[in-house]
């Protein structure tokens, strides 16, 4: 979970608890950690308790969700169709994301990480 997020759900430190794992970003770098939080997530009416961890870094990703919340959720994701399939009291769930969407991301992250290898090369040693 991003500072932005965190701020937006009108989230304080005083809720965050320590969280000293190291943690690496998808650049290689190390991620400024800011502490964790468990929240509920509710989606299409089936709810599970999420750890989230609030870091400081550049993303293009509000939130993250891992291997925890896809097994709580009984979910099967799928990176070629930007979906989320699960089961539900009323039957499956289906929950599409936006291909569009995937690829602008996509080609800002490139960017970024272009920017910053560039940058690099101009500080003087």
């Amino acid at each position: 979970m991003y500072p932005d997020l965190f701020k937006g759900l009108a989230l304080k430190n005083e809720d965050l608890s320590n969280y000293d794992t190291p943690l690496v970003g998808f650049d290689g770098q190390m991620v400024v950690l800011e502490g964790h939080i468990s929240l509920p997530v509710n989606m299409e009416e089936k709810e599970v308790m999420v750890t989230f961890i609030v870091v400081s870094s550049f993303s293009l990703y509000m939130a993250i969700f891992g291997r925890p919340w896809i097994h709580a959720m009984g979910a099967i994701p799928s990176t070629l169709d930007v979906k989320v399939k699960f089961h539900t009291k009323h039957g499956i769930a289906t929950v599409r994301g936006n291909q569009q969407v995937a690829r602008q991301c996509l080609v800002v992250a490139v960017n970024w990480e272009i920017k910053q290898k560039d940058s690099s090369k101009d500080v003087p040693l």
